[in-house]
Protein backbone atom coordinates (compact mmCIF):
# COMPACT_ATOMS: atom_id res chain seq x y z
CA UNK A 1 0.00 0.00 0.00
CA UNK A 2 2.96 2.52 0.37
CA UNK A 3 4.88 1.51 -2.15
CA UNK A 4 1.39 2.76 -4.57
CA UNK A 5 1.28 5.58 -2.60
CA UNK A 6 5.01 6.81 -3.13
CA UNK A 7 4.42 5.94 -6.80
CA UNK A 8 1.39 7.73 -7.23
CA UNK A 9 3.22 10.68 -5.51
CA UNK A 10 6.05 10.26 -7.94
CA UNK A 11 3.80 10.32 -10.67
CA UNK A 12 1.67 13.38 -9.98
CA UNK A 13 5.44 15.37 -8.92
CA UNK A 14 7.06 14.15 -12.57
CA UNK A 15 3.23 15.58 -14.44
CA UNK A 16 3.35 18.70 -12.39
CA UNK A 17 7.23 19.36 -13.19
CA UNK A 18 6.57 18.16 -16.54
CA UNK A 19 4.11 20.36 -17.29
CA UNK A 20 5.85 23.65 -15.79
CA UNK A 21 8.82 22.76 -18.14
CA UNK A 22 6.35 22.98 -21.16
CA UNK A 23 4.91 26.14 -20.46
CA UNK A 24 8.42 27.97 -19.57
CA UNK A 25 10.04 26.34 -22.26
CA UNK A 26 7.55 26.84 -25.13
CA UNK A 27 7.05 30.72 -23.90
CA UNK A 28 10.78 31.60 -23.91
CA UNK A 29 11.19 29.82 -27.22
CA UNK A 30 8.23 31.37 -28.99
CA UNK A 31 9.50 34.76 -27.43
CA UNK A 32 13.56 34.16 -28.53
CA UNK A 33 12.40 32.68 -32.16
CA UNK A 34 9.58 34.81 -32.67
CA UNK A 35 11.57 36.39 -35.38
CA UNK A 36 12.26 33.35 -37.36
CA UNK A 37 8.55 32.12 -37.10
CA UNK A 38 8.06 35.54 -39.10
CA UNK A 39 10.94 34.67 -41.57
CA UNK A 40 9.40 31.33 -42.34
CA UNK A 41 5.81 32.87 -42.89
CA UNK A 42 6.88 35.46 -44.79
CA UNK A 43 9.06 32.61 -47.09
CA UNK A 44 6.19 29.84 -47.10
CA UNK A 45 3.91 32.70 -48.04
CA UNK A 46 5.77 32.83 -51.45
CA UNK A 47 6.88 29.39 -51.63
CA UNK A 48 3.44 27.50 -51.64
CA UNK A 49 1.79 30.06 -53.19
CA UNK A 50 -1.19 29.85 -50.49
CA UNK A 51 -1.58 29.02 -46.61
CA UNK A 52 2.09 29.16 -45.08
CA UNK A 53 0.67 26.73 -42.49
CA UNK A 54 -1.20 23.24 -42.47
CA UNK A 55 -3.24 22.28 -39.71
CA UNK A 56 -3.15 18.57 -39.55
CA UNK A 57 -6.11 16.56 -37.71
CA UNK A 58 -3.92 13.92 -35.21
CA UNK A 59 -5.08 11.87 -32.18
CA UNK A 60 -4.11 13.37 -28.69
CA UNK A 61 -4.36 12.05 -25.21
CA UNK A 62 -7.57 9.88 -24.62
CA UNK A 63 -8.48 9.85 -27.96
CA UNK A 64 -9.70 13.44 -28.42
CA UNK A 65 -8.83 14.77 -31.96
CA UNK A 66 -5.52 17.41 -31.90
CA UNK A 67 -5.52 19.47 -34.89
CA UNK A 68 -1.31 19.93 -35.20
CA UNK A 69 0.30 23.15 -37.17
CA UNK A 70 2.86 22.81 -39.50
CA UNK A 71 4.73 25.30 -41.69
CA UNK A 72 3.59 23.66 -44.89
CA UNK A 73 5.64 22.01 -46.70
CA UNK A 74 3.99 20.48 -50.12
CA UNK A 75 1.82 22.31 -52.08
CA UNK A 76 -1.94 22.78 -51.22
CA UNK A 77 -3.54 20.13 -52.78
CA UNK A 78 -1.27 17.39 -52.24
CA UNK A 79 -3.41 15.14 -49.62
CA UNK A 80 -6.96 15.87 -51.56
CA UNK A 81 -5.32 15.19 -54.90
CA UNK A 82 -2.66 12.69 -53.81
CA UNK A 83 -2.98 10.10 -56.48
CA UNK A 84 -2.35 13.60 -59.10
CA UNK A 85 1.53 13.05 -57.26
CA UNK A 86 1.80 9.47 -56.48
CA UNK A 87 1.70 6.08 -58.12
CA UNK A 88 0.36 3.28 -56.28
CA UNK A 89 3.12 2.25 -54.47
CA UNK A 90 3.73 5.68 -53.30
CA UNK A 91 0.08 6.47 -52.27
CA UNK A 92 0.13 2.61 -50.56
CA UNK A 93 3.19 3.40 -48.36
CA UNK A 94 1.82 7.26 -47.24
CA UNK A 95 -1.89 5.44 -46.12
CA UNK A 96 0.20 2.73 -44.20
CA UNK A 97 3.37 5.03 -43.09
CA UNK A 98 1.54 8.48 -42.93
CA UNK A 99 4.06 9.38 -45.01
CA UNK A 100 6.47 8.56 -47.89
CA UNK A 101 10.18 8.59 -48.89
CA UNK A 102 11.36 11.12 -51.48
CA UNK A 103 7.63 12.64 -51.84
CA UNK A 104 6.93 14.74 -55.32
CA UNK A 105 4.54 16.83 -53.00
CA UNK A 106 7.57 18.63 -51.33
CA UNK A 107 7.89 21.76 -52.48
CA UNK A 108 11.84 23.00 -52.33
CA UNK A 109 11.77 24.85 -49.61
CA UNK A 110 9.53 22.34 -47.85
CA UNK A 111 12.42 19.94 -48.60
CA UNK A 112 14.56 22.19 -46.50
CA UNK A 113 11.80 22.83 -43.65
CA UNK A 114 11.27 18.78 -43.37
CA UNK A 115 15.05 18.42 -43.18
CA UNK A 116 16.03 20.96 -40.39
CA UNK A 117 12.56 20.15 -38.29
CA UNK A 118 11.74 23.62 -38.88
CA UNK A 119 8.39 22.36 -40.37
CA UNK A 120 7.48 21.55 -36.76
CA UNK A 121 7.98 24.88 -34.76
CA UNK A 122 4.30 25.90 -35.11
CA UNK A 123 3.53 22.64 -32.79
CA UNK A 124 5.64 24.80 -29.91
CA UNK A 125 2.24 26.49 -29.78
CA UNK A 126 -0.05 23.20 -28.71
CA UNK A 127 2.67 22.47 -26.32
CA UNK A 128 2.07 26.34 -24.44
CA UNK A 129 -1.17 25.32 -24.32
CA UNK A 130 -1.27 22.18 -23.40
CA UNK A 131 -2.47 19.84 -25.97
CA UNK A 132 1.19 18.58 -26.80
CA UNK A 133 4.14 17.97 -24.58
CA UNK A 134 7.88 18.84 -25.11
CA UNK A 135 8.58 14.70 -25.00
CA UNK A 136 6.33 11.81 -25.80
CA UNK A 137 4.74 9.97 -28.23
CA UNK A 138 4.91 11.41 -32.01
CA UNK A 139 1.43 12.53 -32.61
CA UNK A 140 -0.34 10.22 -35.01
CA UNK A 141 -3.36 9.97 -37.18
CA UNK A 142 -6.67 7.60 -36.42
CA UNK A 143 -5.69 5.50 -39.58
CA UNK A 144 -2.01 4.72 -37.96
CA UNK A 145 -3.41 3.31 -35.25
CA UNK A 146 -6.09 1.51 -36.56
CA UNK A 147 -3.43 0.25 -38.43
CA UNK A 148 -0.73 -0.56 -36.63
CA UNK A 149 -1.57 -0.83 -33.31
CA UNK A 150 -4.03 -3.29 -31.48
CA UNK A 151 -6.68 -1.86 -29.05
CA UNK A 152 -4.25 -2.21 -26.20
CA UNK A 153 -1.20 -0.89 -27.38
CA UNK A 154 -3.40 2.31 -28.84
CA UNK A 155 -4.78 2.82 -25.76
CA UNK A 156 -1.23 2.60 -23.59
CA UNK A 157 -0.29 5.00 -26.60
CA UNK A 158 -3.05 7.84 -25.65
CA UNK A 159 -2.81 7.71 -22.61
CA UNK A 160 0.05 10.69 -22.46
CA UNK A 161 0.26 13.80 -24.51
CA UNK A 162 1.62 13.69 -27.44
CA UNK A 163 4.99 15.09 -27.78
CA UNK A 164 7.47 17.28 -30.40
CA UNK A 165 10.04 15.08 -29.20
CA UNK A 166 9.84 11.25 -29.38
CA UNK A 167 11.76 8.30 -28.75
CA UNK A 168 11.23 7.50 -32.31
CA UNK A 169 12.11 10.78 -33.73
CA UNK A 170 15.47 10.44 -31.98
CA UNK A 171 15.90 6.77 -32.34
CA UNK A 172 15.26 5.95 -35.55
CA UNK A 173 12.92 8.57 -37.06
CA UNK A 174 12.13 7.92 -41.02
CA UNK A 175 14.63 5.23 -40.82
CA UNK A 176 12.27 2.98 -39.01
CA UNK A 177 8.74 2.33 -40.13
CA UNK A 178 5.39 1.00 -38.89
CA UNK A 179 6.41 -2.32 -41.04
CA UNK A 180 8.31 -4.43 -39.32
CA UNK A 181 6.90 -3.27 -36.03
CA UNK A 182 10.04 -1.14 -34.61
CA UNK A 183 8.39 2.20 -34.58
CA UNK A 184 5.75 0.64 -32.44
CA UNK A 185 8.03 -0.70 -30.07
CA UNK A 186 9.94 2.51 -30.12
CA UNK A 187 6.92 4.38 -29.15
CA UNK A 188 5.52 2.01 -26.58
CA UNK A 189 9.05 1.60 -24.93
CA UNK A 190 8.95 5.72 -23.69
CA UNK A 191 5.75 4.85 -21.58
CA UNK A 192 8.08 2.31 -19.54
CA UNK A 193 10.95 4.94 -19.08
CA UNK A 194 9.68 7.92 -18.73
CA UNK A 195 11.21 10.17 -16.18
CA UNK A 196 12.64 13.50 -15.93
CA UNK A 197 15.45 11.97 -16.59
CA UNK A 198 14.84 10.09 -19.68
CA UNK A 199 12.83 13.42 -20.58
CA UNK A 200 16.20 14.97 -20.30
CA UNK A 201 17.58 12.64 -22.31
CA UNK A 202 15.85 12.58 -25.25
CA UNK A 203 15.79 16.31 -25.35
CA UNK A 204 19.95 16.82 -25.17
CA UNK A 205 19.84 13.86 -28.12
CA UNK A 206 17.11 15.33 -29.68
CA UNK A 207 19.74 18.24 -30.76
CA UNK A 208 22.06 16.18 -32.14
CA UNK A 209 19.89 14.90 -34.26
CA UNK A 210 18.20 17.74 -35.60
CA UNK A 211 21.68 19.11 -36.29
CA UNK A 212 22.73 16.46 -38.12
CA UNK A 213 19.82 15.54 -39.78
CA UNK A 214 19.92 12.31 -39.35
CA UNK A 215 16.99 10.29 -40.41
CA UNK A 216 14.84 13.33 -42.01
CA UNK A 217 13.67 13.11 -45.44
Amino acid sequence: MQDKQKMHKTNVLYLFLKRFFDLFSSFLFIIIFSWLYILILIVNLFATKGSPIYFDKRVGKNGKQLRTPKFRSMYRDANKNAKRYLNDEQYQEWKSEGKILNDPRITPFGRFLRKSSLDELPQVFVILFGKMSVVGPRPVTKNEIDVNYSKEESVRLLSVKPGLISNWGVNGRNDITYKDGKRQKLELEYLDKQSLFYDLKLILKSIGVVLSGKGAK
